[in-house]
């Protein structure tokens, strides 16, 4: 009861009202939503990614660990979204629309608090979901661009988009840092605090604004489709590989902690930016957020069930 309780005051309130205020200004004001995504893409979002890095304390072994982990599990489940998609008989855009929406979750602002509340601030766990965020930050900056451009583009210019990501530079800049101990001057590190900040507000209210320009023509089973995959299918794909691959204790918890959470708001972001389905990957994001607070108490539920931690 307690995680149910933290989810909703922490994390699916404040969403909440962040969303509701990003749809009142839309109402009122009519807002640009392309500046919004392009704020978030090429200003917010590396300066959070560089900063949190930067001052991160990762061990080689843990990093590996994660990574294998991590790629074998996004392996996996990108197998199961396309088997999906390929039964659905979706278009070409839907299935890139409904592959981001699983694929991308909200590893930083929704599951790091998250993991600090179930491991009672253990850095270790932490250190975990950070790795997981590095990865969740750069996939859809790589992968996620290709996804949405990929029927509409020809291959020198999606990666000619791809390249302009500034987050693929943010992450190895932060890395060569950090690894070197190289300080970086207040004058420029305060600004860099402010920016990283504003990265979480922006891309609510960019969400908000999507919800507000919309013309609520639900797409209510491609929705749940998406929320029974990344809520149901990701944390038990999660376990099994976990399980498959030998790990025990706080970094099997951790790991699938990390599988279990809602659709990332990036999915929104690249839809906007992109301009491809838009509305179901802003549905997809706001029932994945609400319907988390029961699965994810759930899935811890059954952890302490499992796992010493």
């Amino acid at each position: 009861m307690q995680v149910f309780w933290h989810i909703l005051v922490n994390n699916t309130i404040p969403l909440g009202v962040m969303i509701a205020i990003g749809m009142i200004l839309q109402r009122v004001f009519r807002l640009d939503i392309r500046t919004l995504s392009k704020l978030n893409f090429y200003l917010f979002s590396p300066a959070m990614m560089f900063k949190m890095l930067y001052e991160s304390k990762i061990s080689a072994a843990v990093l590996f660990q994660v990574l294998l982990f991590f790629f074998v599990f996004i392996g996996l489940l990108a197998l199961l979204v396309e088997l999906v998609v390929r039964l659905r008989g979706y278009s070409a855009g839907m299935r890139s629309a409904m592959r981001n929406s699983v694929l991308f979750y909200n590893s930083g602002n929704y599951a790091i608090p998250l993991n600090q509340l179930v491991f009672a601030n253990n850095p270790f766990t932490l250190s975990i979901q950070i790795i997981i965020s590095m990865m969740q930050s750069l996939l859809p900056n790589t992968y996620g661009v290709y996804s949405v451009n990929s029927h509409r583009m020809s291959f020198d210019k999606t990666l000619k988009t791809i390249l302009g990501m500034p987050v693929i530079y943010a992450i190895p800049l932060a890395f060569l840092l950090r690894g070197f101990s190289v300080p970086i001057p207040a004058p420029l590190y305060t600004p860099l605090n402010y920016i990283a900040d504003g990265f979480i507000v922006t891309a609510l209210v960019t969400l908000g604004v999507q919800l507000g320009a919309m013309k609520w023509t639900l797409r209510l089973g491609d929705v749940l489709i998406s929320n029974a995959l990344r809520l149901l299918a990701g944390p038990a794909l999660g376990w099994l590989i976990v399980w498959l691959m030998g790990f025990e204790g706080e970094m099997a918890a951790a790991l699938i902690v990390s599988c279990a959470v809602p659709t990332s708001l990036t999915s929104v972001l690249l839809a906007v930016e992109f301009d491809n389905e838009p509305e179901f990957a802003s549905q997809a994001v706001f029932a994945s957020t609400a319907f988390s607070m029961i699965t994810m108490t759930a899935v811890i539920y059954l952890l302490h069930s499992s796992f010493v931690f």
